[in-house]
């Protein structure tokens, strides 16, 4: 454990200070209230403060302080690595913080540390705005976003953290701060990408665009026919306009209406097509994919909102994801890639995807993520039940990566990625950037209390 083992007469004096609530193990929603999206993740905090403002962080995190206790700061719980977990420590937990604002007339919105995507994505789409978010609605605004921000809309607006304009923190020290172009714009330059090694965020206000339709076609093969699909699907990307974003993927097929009998429960090569426009320009540019004869097919418009919702993924399984960015896919790489398929885990939920960048991704300012102009990134996400196979899917996660490293950029999302080392994270921003960053660190957080997502080291 970590930490020391607390009085209650101690954690009585934390609940009294605290607008929101404090959990602790003795709680009966202590489980629910600590569960994240991860379940190999066990770790149990002594204590988990259900923050409704700055103030409660701020006495959490003095409380934190004074009883040495190592703190986590949660928003949505989706840390594959389970950064937002502590074992015998403290958990900052800002779900309760979960306003949101919208400036209609200046295409702005403000929400609160703790807002998933899903109440964002909602309170936008009235006025026909939206921005890039998770590609899930249960995923926290925070957290994806000071992680850099990938999402179905990058291609056209950027990432999340693109769309950034200021941000509340409450430091180290229990200093609330903000960060903007104007202040603090070091720190500013660091959250986008660096997590949470500076602060829990309190507030967060973003850039808006005009979204008055949105469409998607979700198509569906066998896997023997992947391969091909795979070479239509990045020749069209090759050309595609930035109102094109999605990916292709394999997974077990599931039991939707759309799905043929065929593919249910079978390793099955689907494409996800997203427009920020309507269905029939859609149809032209997928026209190459549907010319291939999906076996299965939804082609609609739809509320962006809606698509957020739709792809969720169930909680309550093991999980494990990496990385791998590419900086060209011939034809061996593609080989390569649609072979590892045939090592997945099925059924599960596992799934196995080709990512495009591109686009408004690489057209942003000088942040400290990952490198632009890299075209692809192939993602395998492990979400597995039976802890028998725990070595099996982890050991297929990492041979796609060491089967596509031939062609690899060297850098790295790290919100794609667990703890993977210091080398990984060093390789998520560049060692220039990461040299600056260890600056920064110090100045906001010389002790290195914010250490749980792909810490950065103070500067000594």
């Amino acid at each position: 454990m970590t930490g020391n083992l607390l009085e209650p007469a101690s954690v009585d004096d934390l609940r009294t200070q605290l607008s929101g609530r404090v959990v602790t193990p003795s709680d009966g929603d202590y489980e629910d209230v600590r569960n994240i999206f991860n379940a190999m993740i066990v770790a149990r905090p002594q204590l988990i403060a259900r923050c409704a403002d700055a103030d409660d962080v701020k006495a959490a995190l003095a409380f934190a302080r004074n009883n040495r206790l190592e703190i986590a700061v949660r928003s949505g719980g989706h840390s594959v690595a389970g950064a937002c977990l502590v074992d015998g420590g403290l958990v900052i937990d800002t779900r309760p913080m979960n306003h949101v604002a919208v400036d209609p007339e200046r295409a702005t919105v403000t929400v609160g540390g703790g807002t998933s995507w899903g109440e964002f994505d909602r309170g936008t789409q009235p006025y026909g705005l939206a921005t890039t978010g998770g590609r899930v609605s249960t995923t926290g605004v925070a957290g994806l976003t000071l992680g850099g921000g990938s999402g179905w809309l990058e291609r056209k607006h950027g990432l999340a953290c693109d769309n950034l304009l200021s941000i509340d923190l409450v430091t180290a020290d229990g200093r609330e701060v903000t960060a903007n172009e104007q202040e603090n714009p070091d720190l500013f330059w660091g959250l986008h990408g660096a997590g949470g090694n500076f602060g829990v965020a309190t507030s967060l206000t973003f850039r808006l665009h005009r979204l008055p339709e949105f469409s998607i076609a979700l198509l569906l093969w066998p896997a023997d026919e992947g391969r091909s699909i795979a070479g239509i699907y990045r020749d069209l990307i090759a050309t595609a306009p930035d109102e094109v974003g999605g990916g292709m993927l394999y997974m077990t097929g599931p039991p939707e209406e759309f799905v043929p009998p065929h593919l249910v429960g079978q390793l099955t090569c689907g494409v996800l097509v997203t427009y920020c426009g309507a269905e029939p320009a859609l149809r032209e540019v997928a026209a190459p994919l549907l010319a291939a004869a999906p076996h299965g097919q939804v082609i609609t418009n739809i509320p962006y909102a809606d698509l957020q919702c739709m792809l969720d993924d169930p909680p309550g399984f093991r999980n494990y994801w990496t990385d791998e960015h590419l900086r060209e896919l011939p034809d061996e790489a593609l080989d390569r890639y649609c072979e590892r398929a045939y090592d997945m885990v099925v059924p599960s939920a596992s799934q196995y995807a080709l990512l495009p960048w591109g686009g408004a991704v690489t057209h942003g300012r000088d942040w400290p993520g990952f490198n632009r102009a890299t075209p692809w990134a192939v993602h395998p996400l492990g979400l597995w039940e039976d802890p028998a196979d725990d070595d099996r899917v982890i050991g297929w996660a990492r041979d796609v990566r060491a089967a596509m490293r031939p062609w690899s950029s060297g850098d790295v999302y790290l919100n794609f990625i667990g703890d993977e080392g210091t080398d990984r994270v060093v390789a998520g921003y560049g060692e220039e950037n990461y040299r600056k960053l260890a600056r920064i660190k110090a100045e906001f957080d010389p002790e290195n209390i914010f250490n749980r997502w792909h810490n950065i080291h103070p500067a000594r």
